[in-house]
């Protein structure tokens, strides 16, 4: 599994404020919860950790909330990972040497590298606001009937 379950959470929460009243306006965790069917304890503490990544503003009170801390067009899935802790498995080794480096005595470092190096350029492309504009058509799609969506098969 690529992201852990932290960043998956993280990833459905900043969609979900993404495309909640255009993302302007405070959502509470609860609401965000209930919508993505999250733990609202767990979502919570990942909440917190995006607030101190400055993804996300919170604001208390009875109209308090979260809401995205910039346009969704500017928070990247590299930069969600890096704010809840899920960057720490790329530089690894992936066969659990010591060091990841091309004097190791790995005899995947050389492919691998070039994987590492693809799947960073797509975390650090992929945006809050792809991710929410796909998960509006998949949405419409699946309000009309359409794929495997509107069988419950697939988010």
């Amino acid at each position: 599994m690529l992201f852990t379950r932290p960043c998956q959470y993280a990833i459905r929460a900043l969609a979900h404020l993404a495309t909640h009243r255009r993302g302007s306006l405070y959502c509470q965790a609860q609401e965000i919860a209930q919508a993505e069917a999250i733990p609202g304890p767990f979502l919570a503490g990942v909440l917190q950790e995006l607030a101190r990544g400055g993804l996300v503003k919170s604001s208390k009170g009875p109209r308090g909330g979260f809401r995205l801390a910039r346009p969704a067009e500017q928070i990247t899935l590299y930069q969600i990972m890096d704010a809840v802790g899920s960057l720490t498995s790329l530089p690894q080794c992936a066969i659990g040497l010591e060091e990841c480096s091309g004097d190791m005595l790995c005899p995947l470092h050389d492919e691998w590298e070039q994987v590492r190096q693809r799947l960073v350029r797509y975390l650090q492309g992929v945006t809050v606001a792809d991710m929410a504009a796909a998960l509006a058509r998949k949405k419409a799609r699946a309000s009309r009937g359409e794929g495997r969506e509107a069988k419950g098969t697939a988010r």
